[in-house]
């Protein structure tokens, strides 16, 4: 009998996908945090890279407890990604402390490249993410780095004191946002009333992005998620509002199929586009 050597892989170029760095807490559920930026990275077709910031006891049901990286750890992560590997953009998630988010600014406002700021308060469960006193060095430090600021209609009013009740209100919250000094402002309007709308300004441009409202309570991990996906399509080469409409189709999408984990709120389907 003829032995048959192995076929091989008919040959092609390699290409590097663009790279994009993830600056957030890990959620040990894996539904938020890190791991939700390093599933949508790839669903989106970008290499994902990470600086842990914190480490999160997390599941369905709620934060348990999180712990700070030391400082020069996480100096040394940043150092080391972007020291050899590069970014084509940043994202930031949970950076927990005052120290952590200045000496994540100061790194990054020296980085050349667009930066999404998740401006991370509290876990869909209502937990605290960020010490009282981090407030002001994200309001002072980080969002004048930032390229986009997505926040929710809580850490509006944690940042700006503007409280948000109806769409009319969204134009308002972005302005206050855009006066810390990022170039674009997202405000996300899901938690209010009626179909939800998120706004995106620089100040003189202006968009609007609504969708369904979806009946499925299983949305961990979604600011994660859209900030993150902001971050790779901005990464592939899209201008902001091209990016953040790209990641508004993918996030709504991912709630369509969020699925049940555990005995509290599921998680958004990072894989939808696969299933």
């Amino acid at each position: 009998m003829t032995e048959r050597s192995p076929q091989s892989a008919p040959s092609a170029a390699v290409t590097t996908p663009p790279r994009v760095l993830t600056v957030a807490g890990s959620d040990s559920g894996g539904g938020a945090g890190i791991q939700a930026d390093l599933k949508t990275m790839m669903a989106l077709g970008v290499h994902g890279m990470s600086v842990i910031a914190a480490v999160t006891a997390q599941n369905s049901l709620g934060v348990q407890g999180y712990w700070e990286l030391p400082p020069e750890a996480v100096r040394a992560q940043l150092d080391s990604v972007l020291g050899d590997i590069g970014a084509q953009a940043v994202k930031t998630g949970m950076l927990a402390s005052p120290v952590l988010v200045e000496m994540v600014a100061d790194a990054l406002g020296r980085y050349d490249a667009p930066l999404v700021v998740d401006p991370v308060g509290v876990s869909k469960h209502g937990n605290s993410l960020l010490a009282p006193e981090a407030v002001e060095t994200l309001r002072t430090r980080l969002l004048p780095v930032a390229t986009v600021v997505t926040p929710n209609l809580w850490e509006v009013e944690q940042l700006t004191s503007v409280k948000v009740e109806d769409e009319d209100g969204l134009r308002g919250a972005a302005d206050a946002i855009l006066e810390l000094g990022p170039t674009w402002a997202l405000i996300k309007g899901g938690h209010l009333p009626g179909a939800p709308v998120d706004l995106l300004t620089d100040g003189t441009q202006e968009f609007r992005f609504a969708a369904e409202r979806l009946d499925n309570r299983h949305t961990h991990g979604t600011g994660c998620t859209l900030a993150s996906a902001i971050a790779s399509r901005l990464a592939m080469g899209d201008d902001v509002p091209s990016a953040v409409g790209a990641a508004k189709e993918y996030v709504t999408g991912a709630i369509a199929r969020g699925f049940p984990l555990g005995d509290g709120i599921g998680p958004v389907d990072h894989a939808w586009r696969w299933r």
